[in-house]
């Protein structure tokens, strides 16, 4: 995966640029992490167009999994986009709750994202 490496407050992070959906299965976000992190990248920053839609339906799992294998590899991700064209009140509390507690951000741009990313 060919990344675009920024150093944002002294935290290498890393963006996919912006050509269509990167992560379909929990292995695709596990390729892309780990990747990421050999290149020396503590954080990623995705675009929601970059996910599947399945991700956003939760009953599908795929957002779980996804989410898992960042916390699980100490990777920090934040997924921009507009969310409020979401109406499931489930989507709308992980969202919340992930945001919450800060591995994973769901945020509305980029300057958002790399700020997300670069906190604590």
């Amino acid at each position: 995966m060919n990344f675009i490496l920024s150093d944002v407050n002294h935290h290498t992070l890393a963006a996919l640029p912006a050509a269509g959906v990167a992560i379909r299965t929990p292995q695709d976000a596990l390729d892309l992490l780990v990747n990421a992190g050999y290149q020396g990248a503590r954080g990623v920053v995705l675009q929601a167009a970059q996910l599947a839609p399945e991700f956003f339906d939760l009953r599908t799992g795929l957002a779980g999994e996804v989410l898992q294998k960042f916390s699980n590899y100490d990777m920090r991700l934040a997924i921009v986009g507009d969310f409020a064209g979401y109406e499931s009140k489930a989507l709308q509390d992980f969202m919340r709750e992930s945001n919450r507690q800060g591995r994973v951000r769901f945020v509305g741009s980029e300057a958002e994202a790399w700020a997300a990313l670069t906190r604590g």
